[in-house]
């Protein structure tokens, strides 16, 4: 399905953001709407990341209409300013669900994009009547404390320093606080009820692997129907970087099964190409 590819700007806390809206080329009908978060630490990345990612893909194969928030990063304004943006963004898909063709709401990202995409859905479950159809955090960064695997690990891409350095720029202030919000760390959250069905995978040597599966557990102990998928190696990112390996081919088709499971689960007729 091709897809053509639009920017906005739409208000947040303060200030305004861009968007990148890609819109599939000659559907009529509704589709669902992906919110997708790039990734970069918290502190690097761009909106442009889409144009490479799982949420692209899918919109490719399946039809959905994709926002890419340019969230403020953590160099001009630390947390929650990333998760205000992110939330309006998603305000803004509900929203505008008539002009934009959409009849449900996923939200998904990559690294800091997962993590953002967790405390998105966290906070729309706290704070707002905002129905998420299903949550796509892959190799989320959702712990700002060292894990078994995030401590010590000297691994390319994404290492224990720039881990800790990605999270001091980010949550500022806070950093080291007892009392960290989990809108700020999701893995401090203690109630994972009524979040959205969720997919990921996870290289098993690269830091994020401990929060993900943690995550996932969570969700399963409180009856969400979560499930991850984990790859061997250690390339942070290993979908973005190398999409040519069977890995990654792999890991994407797999994401595409789960996303058509869960999302076409009632049996609507999925769009054609």
């Amino acid at each position: 399905m091709k897809l053509k590819s639009e920017r906005r700007y739409i208000n947040t806390p303060g200030t305004s953001m861009e968007i990148i809206i890609l819109h599939p080329l000659n559907h009529k009908g509704k589709l669902p709407g992906i919110l997708w978060i790039h990734g970069g630490g918290y502190v690097t990345g761009f909106a442009e990341m889409v144009y490479a990612s799982c949420g692209r893909m899918l919109a490719k194969k399946y039809g959905a209409v994709v926002i890419s928030p340019q969230y403020r990063l953590s160099g001009k304004a630390p947390y929650p300013a990333a998760l205000e943006d992110c939330f309006s963004a998603l305000q803004y898909m509900d929203q505008h669900k008539e002009e934009l063709g959409i009849d449900r709401i996923i939200v998904g990202g990559e690294s800091a994009g997962g993590g953002l995409a967790v405390a998105t859905c966290l906070y729309a479950r706290d704070n707002s009547d905002i129905e998420i159809a299903m949550q796509i955090p892959l190799y989320p960064m959702i712990d700002c404390q060292d894990t078994e695997s995030s401590a010590n690990n000297h691994r390319p891409i994404w290492n224990t320093r720039r881990n800790h350095m990605g999270w001091k720029k980010y949550l500022g202030k806070l950093y080291d606080n007892d009392n960290i919000s989990p809108y700020a760390s999701p893995a401090r959250e203690t109630d994972y009820r009524n979040l959205p069905p969720c997919y990921t995978f996870v290289c098993e040597g690269e830091p994020f692997y401990r929060e993900t599966l943690r995550y996932v557990e969570n969700l399963q102990k409180a009856g969400i129907m979560a499930s991850v998928d984990v790859y061997k190696g250690n390339i942070h990112s290993f979908d973005l970087l190398t999409p040519w390996t069977s890995q990654a081919r792999t890991a994407r088709r797999i994401l595409c099964d789960k996303y058509r499971e869960i999302i076409y689960s009632d049996q609507q007729e999925e769009p054609n190409d």
